[in-house]
């Protein structure tokens, strides 16, 4: 299928009564569409997806899109909002070590490819911490700075650990046996909160 097909099929999933904070409604994604604006339509598509809770063929099909257009970034995006739908959405505000004090000396990509391990309070039979791994994504950042702060979102390997999490809570983020940061969470939602068909 070709791009505006796929994005025409992502549209017809959108409730024509949501919108964005600007107002963009489904109707605005129609009209890119017919001016052969795609990636704009694209952009908005998941806009509006962040709104409204919709199913993962929506953003699997918004993922399809983006690959065909060669955003290998909003094809990422679109393939973790795959992710959170089925598995629920976990946001966390995280502060880094500088890089004098850990093993972090360089900034590393955003778009959900390191993959941390993450003290979340669970311990081992032994009574040591028992590191739980999760994909990280930086919201609003394409690289993360030693000794930066940013808000992210996390994709567990294994859900089910993650659900004792509470908002308020802080966590710790390793890449060997040292703290590399420090998370307090901001938001969860379970999956049960949106659709997974």
């Amino acid at each position: 299928m070709d791009v505006p097909k796929l994005l025409e099929a992502a549209s017809l999933l959108v409730p024509e009564t949501v919108a964005t904070e600007n107002d963009i409604t489904v109707n605005d994604v129609w009209d890119y569409l017919a001016h052969d604006e795609w990636e704009i339509a694209l952009d908005l598509l998941a806009e509006l997806g962040d709104v409204h809770p919709l199913p993962v063929t929506f953003w699997q099909t918004l993922a399809t899109s983006a690959e065909q257009m060669r955003l290998d970034r909003s094809a990422a995006w679109c393939h973790w909002r795959c992710y959170e739908t089925r598995n629920g959405v976990i946001r966390a505000d995280l502060t880094l070590g500088p890089a004098h004090e850990g093993r972090r000396q360089t900034p590393f990509s955003g778009a959900g490819v390191l993959r941390p391990m993450w003290d979340i309070g669970e311990r081992t039979p032994t009574g040591e911490p028992d590191l739980c791994i999760a994909r990280l994504w930086v919201e609003f950042a394409p690289v993360m700075e030693p000794g930066g702060q940013a808000t992210v979102r996390l994709a567990p390997l294994s859900p089910s650990k993650w659900q004792q999490l509470q908002p308020g809570q802080v966590i710790a983020m390793h890449e060997d046996r040292t703290v590399a940061g420090t998370a307090v969470v901001l938001d969860i939602r379970r999956p049960s909160d949106s659709p997974a068909a």
